[in-house]
């Protein structure tokens, strides 16, 4: 599966505990439709 986001991109949380966190993708895990940000939790991309 594609993913617009990808290595080194910003980003920003827009729901959950860290809302409104910004940061940089460290890893993309486009199977999981997942992302890993400098600074914040695991998120999953729906």
């Amino acid at each position: 599966m594609y993913m617009k986001i990808k290595k080194g991109d910003k980003v920003k949380v827009i729901s959950g505990k860290d809302k409104g966190k910004s940061g940089v993708v460290l890893r993309a895990l486009p199977r999981e439709h997942k992302v890993i940000v400098e600074g914040v939790a695991l998120y999953k991309r729906s």
